[in-house]
């Protein structure tokens, strides 16, 4: 499990509203463009393919996904990189024209483990969001992924640590000073 230090004392938001959100990518945003928002807030392309990661966790809905399915760059056909046989798998869990509340697992088989196989997920084109898989498909980002993959000849990443790392820089973006906020005596409620 990854551990990282998380420092004390930080303001919180008052409110939450998606003007106050960061600038991080969507789910069908080009590699170059989820770069180029991971370094405005000062983080670097391997902070981008190693938090991505966390996708290990959680389901997606079928409607932000679907039109991967059945008309991806409205060609009226699916995403060239979805394996074929996870194409069908999720046409099953998602038709054409379903049920919108309908969630997916983002990384197949492991959706309630923080491992590694969402990265291999993405090499056999398993990927769920767009974002995600599209990671596999650029040079740079390959290469980080298949780090952690431990693909032979290239130095090994060790997941854990860098994610703490990852996270501990992330935490670092756009921190609340002087009087925005205020410092919380119970993390999950206002004072």
């Amino acid at each position: 499990i990854a551990r990282w230090a998380v420092p004390l004392g930080r303001r919180d938001g008052l409110v939450s509203r998606a003007a106050d959100t960061i600038n991080l990518p969507a789910f069908n945003d080009p590699v170059d463009v989820q770069i180029r928002k991971f370094a405005e807030k000062g983080l670097n392309t391997q902070d981008l393919v190693t938090l991505s990661r966390a996708h290990t966790l959680g389901t997606g809905a079928c409607l932000v996904f679907s039109y991967r399915l059945y008309n991806f760059n409205n060609t009226n056909g699916p995403d060239p990189s979805i394996d074929p046989a996870f194409l069908t798998t999720l046409r099953n869990l998602c038709p054409n024209g379903g049920d919108n509340r309908r969630r997916v697992a983002l990384d197949t088989g492991s959706e309630n483990r923080f491992d590694t196989s969402y990265f291999a997920n993405l090499r056999s084109g398993r990927g769920v969001r767009e974002s995600d898989q599209l990671l596999w498909g650029n040079p740079t980002t390959r290469t980080i992924a298949q780090r952690f993959l431990g693909v032979s000849g290239l130095v090994g990443l060790t997941f854990n640590v860098e994610f703490a790392r990852s996270m501990v820089r992330m935490g670092n973006v756009e921190v609340k000073t002087g009087t925005q906020g205020e410092i919380r005596r119970v993390c999950s409620a206002f004072n």
